[in-house]
């Protein structure tokens, strides 16, 4: 998920009052809402430079962009960047109170569809301009789901001869393109009087002079592997298949084949080759098409409970109206053949896809603390699940979603619960505060799959981790930098863990002088392992050792202290708070504001040349 290019709209405002319209928009096509600048309380810097550079960034990573600001102030931001139209993304720009919605790039690549729906959304008009879109109400360059134009560069010079009074002809069946306005020769004899083509046609030929042709996503290939067979045997195989079939590979719609193989890294393989996504069908479903397969076989039977996985699938997915354009091909660990449907093939329609369970942590929970890539696989997800707040946090992000709430406690049944929910073929997100793999749901994730008892779908998933600021480094930040050198981490809960073993690390890190940062460091009914822990230490390290207590980071309320290790009052810890206790070489200093800081040095002071005075033992004393 990571390498993709990320294509989740970026909904811009810039203000506090277009704050709303923008949810409305993101919510409405699947985007996210963005402040930009000091007045939007956003994440850039203040001012326009700050706001600029963050829309050329998000451009230049290919997001979709609609923005709710001036056209004029989005064209001389963008200008600069302008270079290709076929790989820019498409751009819109709105009027803060949502009375006129512009599409100013990409107009035929998403942005006057864009126009259209966020119109309908904010009871504005769509200004869409485009010639094509205007006269003949579709744009040859920009085909529905389902077509694929083979060369996008000719559509350019056939609809300015169709905007002139050229006439067209029609070869094959695109019901698109016969309800439009386009103005079609009387059929036969190759049109008379016809100066432009359109074909649409699977068959492996290209584009002859005036003519566009398109591709209908009609094919399904069905593929069968051996576990573990070779990625490049089965793209071969996919390929010789095509050619035989003298098919474009345009017109494949998707890679298909039997639920057991979800997670088998050869079709997986294929369908990313093709750039199709891949699809399952469960034993009972392929062998309904078992009086359609011209090579079933008792041994498949036998092994997988359908008497072929390759027809099967092909037909499957192709439909009932659809028919094997070629038989089952085999290499020696793969087997693939073709089928046809007799409309193109709308993927999420058939079986079902392997599922993908997106592990994430969204920090504290704001969005300024919230990576890209996290909220990235929230948007792609289908539905969420997680502890109620932190499905709460997400706040936008997580409108259309299915939610799935869980208290504290039920920790195993939240993840078992996501992972089945993956198994099913959905896009799920479990979210998890601070970092996922750090006191967290990851780690229960691949004991599951370890040890648990978990469904064959569930352990077929695709798992995608995400990192995300942990309560560890957000109480760093906002303290100093006292994790400058060794350090740990340790919870004091001993729900999971036995007290004894507890207390043996508490004591190994304090003999070794590491930074030590407490996680569950009370509860209502724990008041005495903090306590523990900072006799411990005081056995080890000066009275006056920086201890950093941070409660609610990056949420309202935070508050963050630094007191000297004798002065540690368990009284002024909750289960909101992250402890960092200094080594004996953590040190304070302040700035001229009067703020105070904790550090731990790494140890430049030691190197030949530095400019730096003092050693490196030694904390000094808090004032």
């Amino acid at each position: 998920m990571s390498a993709e290019r990320d294509q989740t709209p970026a909904v811009i405002h810039l203000t506090e009052a277009a704050q709303s319209i923008a949810d409305d928009i993101a919510a409405a096509i699947g985007g996210e809402a963005i402040g930009l600048g000091a007045r939007a309380g956003g994440v850039a810097g203040d001012g326009v430079p700050g706001v600029a550079e963050a829309i050329r960034t998000l451009f230049s990573e290919g997001r979709p962009i609609v923005a709710l600001m001036a056209s004029g102030a989005l064209i001389r931001i963008l200008a600069p960047l302008l270079a290709d139209k076929w790989a820019e993304p498409p751009v819109v720009v709105v009027a803060e109170d949502g009375s006129a919605v512009v599409p100013l790039l990409g107009g035929h690549h998403g942005a006057n569809d864009l126009a259209r729906t966020i119109a309908a959304v904010t009871a504005g008009v769509a200004a869409v301009t485009t010639a094509g879109d205007v006269k003949f109400g579709l744009a040859l360059d920009a085909p529905p789901a389902g077509y694929v134009l083979e060369n996008p560069e000719g559509a350019k010079a056939v609809m300015a001869a169709l905007v002139a009074g050229a006439t067209a002809e029609l070869e094959g069946k695109a019901p698109w393109l016969e309800q439009s306005r386009i103005p079609f020769a009387e059929a036969g004899a190759n049109a008379p009087g016809a100066t432009v083509k359109l074909a649409v046609s699977t068959d492996a030929r290209g584009p002859r002079p005036n003519e566009l042709l398109y591709r209908p996503q009609t094919l399904v290939l069905g593929i069968g592997a051996d576990r573990g067979a070779p990625a490049g045997e089965a793209i071969a195989l996919a390929e010789a298949v095509l050619a035989e079939a003298g098919v474009s590979p345009l017109s494949l719609a998707a890679v298909a084949s039997l639920d057991v193989k979800a997670d088998e890294a050869a079709v997986h393989a294929v369908a990313a080759h093709f750039g199709v996504p891949a699809r399952f069908f469960t034993a009972a479903r392929l062998e309904e098409e078992a009086p359609r397969l011209q090579n079933p076989s008792d041994v498949v039977f036998a092994e997988v409970g359908c008497h072929g996985v390759a027809e099967g699938a092909a037909l499957a997915g192709g439909g009932a109206g659809g028919s094997l354009r070629l038989a089952k091909r085999k290499s020696k660990r793969v087997t693939a053949a073709l089928g046809e449907a007799a409309e193109p093939v709308d993927p999420k329609t058939i079986g079902r896809a392997r599922g993908t369970l997106f592990v994430v942590g969204i920090g504290p929970g704001s969005e300024a603390w919230r990576s890209p890539e996290v909220s990235r696989m929230v948007a792609a997800s289908t539905d969420l699940v997680g502890y109620s707040l932190y499905l709460d946090l997400l706040g936008p992000l997580a409108a259309n979603k299915i939610r799935h709430d869980f208290d504290l406690g039920k920790e195993e049944a939240r993840v078992r619960h996501a992972m089945e929910l993956a198994g099913e073929g959905r896009s799920v997100a479990l979210v998890c505060s601070g970092d996922a793999g750090i006191y967290a749901m990851a780690t229960l994730v691949f004991e599951l799959l370890d040890k648990g008892d978990v469904s064959d779908a569930a352990k077929r998933i695709d798992i995608v981790n995400s990192p995300g600021i942990s309560a560890l480094q957000g109480a760093a930040a906002r303290a100093g930098a006292p994790l400058g050198h060794d350090f740990c981490t340790i919870s004091l809960s001993d729900l999971l863990t036995p007290w004894e073993d507890i207390q043996r690390r508490v004591t190994a890190a304090a003999e070794g002088d590491f930074v030590i940062a407490f996680y569950n460091p009370v509860s209502k009914k724990r008041r005495t392992q903090l306590a523990f822990a900072r006799d411990v230490l005081l056995e080890h390290r000066p009275a006056d050792t920086p201890v950093i207590l941070a409660t609610n980071l990056g949420r309202d309320g935070e508050a963050v202290r630094i007191v000297p290790l004798a002065e540690l009052d368990v009284d002024d810890v909750d289960m909101l708070t992250v402890v960092i206790v200094g080594s004996s070489n953590t040190r304070m200093v302040a700035t001229g504001d009067g703020k105070r800081w904790a550090y731990t040095p790494r140890g430049y002071a030691r190197k030949e040349g530095t400019g730096i005075e003092g050693g490196y033992s030694g904390a000094a004393p808090l004032k």
